[in-house]
């Protein structure tokens, strides 16, 4: 992992909001056409909280973001029952393979944790490996939208929590 890599949580007014939203757009879409740009970063403002639920944490490498990952209330509408959620993990493809989305997954369990949730959940139509490895647990394979996916969990245990200031 770069040394140069930071975890930052996003503030609703920075101009990165849009690069996120982009990326989310971009890789995600499809998933809710109706949504649209506009309503995505929309979206993407709205769950830039300051602490707990929701948050959007960003990977910077000079000021420049390189990945990105949240703690939202819900992910799936079809498991409204189902919160909160690991959800929108990215990374830049130039910057993949260097741990970056094993840290924002880590960074958004450290927030959850320590806002006193033991459980949370998220979603994955090919990345069940990498949570695997991270301590994630297989709940349910359904399709969603029109993709196979796999709703997973995650129990959390006491580790202490580390915070950084936002971007």
């Amino acid at each position: 992992m770069p040394s140069s890599v930071v975890l930052v949580p996003l503030r609703p007014d920075s101009p990165h909001v849009v690069t996120v939203a982009t990326w989310q757009h971009e890789a995600w879409g499809h998933l809710n056409p109706s949504l649209g740009f506009t309503g995505r970063c929309d979206e993407v403002r709205s769950e830039c909280g300051s602490g707990g639920v929701p948050r959007v944490f960003v990977a910077m490498s000079n000021d420049r973001p390189v990945g990105t990952a949240s703690l939202i209330e819900c992910d799936m509408t079809s498991r409204p029952h189902l919160t909160p959620w690991l959800a929108s993990v990215f990374v830049l493809p130039e910057w993949r393979g260097q741990g970056i989305a094993s840290r924002l997954v880590k960074r958004v369990e450290e927030e959850a944790r320590s806002t006193g949730l033991e459980r949370f959940y998220l979603y994955t139509p090919d990345q069940q490996s990498l949570y695997g490895r991270l301590g994630w647990q297989e709940r349910e394979h359904l399709t969603y939208r029109g993709e196979a996916v796999t709703i997973m969990t995650r129990t959390l245990n006491d580790d202490a929590p580390t915070t950084q200031a936002g971007v």
